[in-house]
């Protein structure tokens, strides 16, 4: 798994825990909230990966 994967899948399961412990998200609706949740911050990881780098 590539870095930037793992740090997506990081984040996911951070955010997933947050919207847990605020009733967001429950076992009921996990399976498909988890995979729409990831597909955003893998690509928000990947565009500012590439338009980040300059910056700091």
């Amino acid at each position: 798994m590539d870095k930037e994967r793992k740090e997506a899948l990081q984040v996911t399961k951070e955010l997933v825990a947050k919207f847990i412990e605020t009733r967001n998200v429950s076992p009921g609706n996990f399976a498909e909230l988890f995979p729409a949740i990831f597909k955003v911050v893998y690509s928000t990881v990947r565009t500012e990966g590439t338009e980040g780098d300059d910056e700091a």
